[in-house]
């Protein structure tokens, strides 16, 4: 099968903004996957496109970006699960542009530090591990879940308005720690996204959720941090 693939490139060297580009790309459609063809532009057709990848098993995070319209990891989204012989793909929305399909994330790993995304305590360390129950564990499995892809911050109305928001992953991750038994800095997180551009920027708007690779209940995670400040 033969894909119509149209690349949103954009180079500041050479572009004052970025244009569709076309490209005809053979596939297999139940066994390829959008980097596979994105891969195949690279190598066979123009070398100069640029794209991040790593793992390619929708572990890494690292190539997401917006597929027909909707934000999505290229490495596991198959050509036949999109319905169609043309495919779009243009960087994540909301974030600033460098190359071609690579955007800026220093800004949105910047507000993921911010709410402390790790473990602290105030009684000394234990001789082996801090044990916890089943049932404590399993109140905060879902947000373990990200991998910071992006995905569901860029696709958030409220962070296209401010992008000062601090989003919908920052949230999640700050959620993972909140909720965990062996953490005493809870009070201290909710304080962080008490702010204005903290988790009353919400809209419950539910693009983050519809975007998550992962199937992480991201919605409902921010609205169980706001219930707790």
């Amino acid at each position: 099968m033969q894909v119509d693939l149209r690349i949103l490139r954009y180079d500041p060297e050479r572009d004052e903004k970025p244009h569709w580009e076309a490209y005809l790309v053979e596939c297999d459609p139940k066994m390829d996957r959008v980097l596979d063809l994105l891969h195949r532009v690279k190598y066979e057709q123009d070398g100069s496109l640029t794209f991040r990848r790593s793992c390619a098993h929708g572990v890494c995070g690292s190539d997401a970006m917006l597929i027909n319209g909707r934000n999505r990891l290229a490495c596991k989204i198959r050509v036949d699960q999109l319905g169609g012989r043309r495919i779009t793909v243009a960087p994540l929305p909301g974030l600033p542009l460098l190359k071609d399909l690579v955007v800026d994330m220093e800004a949105f790993f910047a507000k993921f530090r911010s709410v402390q995304p790790f473990l602290q305590t105030d009684g000394p360390a234990p001789e082996r591990e801090r044990r916890q129950s089943p049932g404590d564990r399993e109140r905060f499995d879902d947000t373990t879940k990200c991998i910071l892809c992006a995905a569901c911050t860029s696709s958030c109305p409220s962070f296209w308005a401010q992008p000062d928001y601090v989003g919908p992953a920052a949230i999640v991750n700050a959620h993972r720690f909140i909720f965990d038994s062996r953490d005493d800095a809870a009070e201290e997180r909710l304080e962080i996204l008490a702010d204005k551009d903290g988790v009353w920027r919400c809209r419950t708007i539910f693009n983050c959720t519809d975007a998550c690779p992962r199937g992480i209940h991201i919605t409902q995670a921010i609205l169980e941090v706001s219930s707790a400040i």
